[in-house]
């Protein structure tokens, strides 16, 4: 088997058809009759060739970002590429040359190089995310963080306000319950200090007295004892309520973190490109001129096509069509002709 050399993708053996020709939409037996022409739409079918690989690696990148998967993102790339280049080949391919007013050709090719622009601009968004890569990733960390604390604060606001009566509630039978322990306190050291002598009476074995603020603390104590029951009843309640409630709002904060960490995709990194290019000037201007490299790119084929000179192949592929259309056109005014009734005759 004969292994294919570069003759064989130039054309210049003389027999293939040069895929660099194919590529420019040249029509290859024609323009293999003139030399001197072969070498500027090899050129073009180059570029358009760059085209297809610019828009296969963009949407690769893209597609992988998206899918995270290598064969998908392979499959993807061929297939955005492939549409790409077939857009470019078509709008080369329709231009004619010969015949046409210049004016007229640039009016007919706006249509396209507008196309061409925003072909460009879809090509060079996913090079430029690559292109910016590690900055990128700080960037979307940052903003992960931020869209993190927001989160959390807006799901503490919820926490306070489904919590807010529960709390309250808790909090005024812990203010009653130690007010009466407060209570009980006092008059517990009231009847100690009556019965040492340090305090009310101040005289050492005053019984009398001392049974008195006793029995006052014990009869105090007791009238307490149901209601500290209840309290304490109500505040494990109201603690375990609290309890569920918080460990809901951690798992909601650690579910939300997980699947923020999890989803970051092309649409953040785009969001993270556009913070920088508004944050910094270096980062606005170097993704200016890489947009606007990618663009020149894709319009070049056009723009190419349109300033190259009449030659003598633009003028052999107008005489391939404009002949056999004055052929068909003589034809059809014949063959309208012999359809006429002679004159004199109505028709029936």
């Amino acid at each position: 088997m004969a292994i294919m050399g570069y003759d064989a993708f130039t054309g210049r053996d003389g027999n293939a058809s040069p895929f660099l020709w194919w590529c420019a939409g040249a029509h290859a037996p024609t323009l293999q009759e003139f030399p001197t022409e072969q070498n500027k739409y090899s050129t073009l079918g180059g570029v358009l060739l760059a085209t297809f690989v610019l828009a296969a690696l963009s949407s690769g990148y893209a597609f992988f970002t998206i899918f995270g998967n290598v064969w998908w993102a392979i499959g993807f790339a061929l297939l955005w590429g492939a549409i790409i280049f077939n857009f470019d080949r078509f709008m080369v391919a329709t231009i004619r040359k010969y015949g046409v007013s210049p004016a007229r050709q640039w009016r007919v090719t706006f249509p396209r190089i507008v196309l061409a622009v925003l072909i460009g601009i879809t090509i060079a968004r996913p090079l430029e995310l690559k292109l910016f890569e590690k900055e990128i990733n700080v960037k979307v960390s940052a903003n992960l963080n931020r869209k993190m604390a927001s989160f959390d604060r807006q799901q503490d606001s919820l926490f306070a306000a489904n919590t807010h009566a529960v709390q309250a509630e808790r909090d005024q039978l812990a203010t009653e319950r130690r007010a009466m322990s407060d209570t009980l306190l006092r008059l517990q050291q009231s009847y100690i200090q009556e019965a040492d002598g340090t305090g009310g009476t101040g005289q050492r074995g005053a019984d009398r007295i001392t049974r008195l603020k006793q029995d006052a603390y014990a009869q105090t104590a007791a009238g307490y004892a149901d209601r500290f029951q209840r309290i304490d009843s109500l505040m494990k309640k109201h603690d375990r309520y609290l309890l569920i409630a918080g460990d809901s709002l951690a798992q909601t904060k650690m579910a939300f973190a997980q699947t923020a960490k999890e989803s970051i995709g092309f649409l953040e990194r785009n969001k993270a490109l556009s913070d920088l290019s508004k944050e910094e000037d270096a980062v606005f201007w170097a993704n200016f001129f890489v947009s606007l490299l990618i663009i020149l790119l894709e319009t070049a084929p056009i723009i190419a096509k349109m300033l190259l000179p009449v030659g003598p192949y633009d003028i052999a592929i107008a005489k391939k069509e404009l002949l056999p259309m004055g052929q068909m056109q003589q034809e059809l005014e014949k063959a309208q002709e012999n359809l006429r009734p002679p004159a004199g005759m109505s028709a029936v």
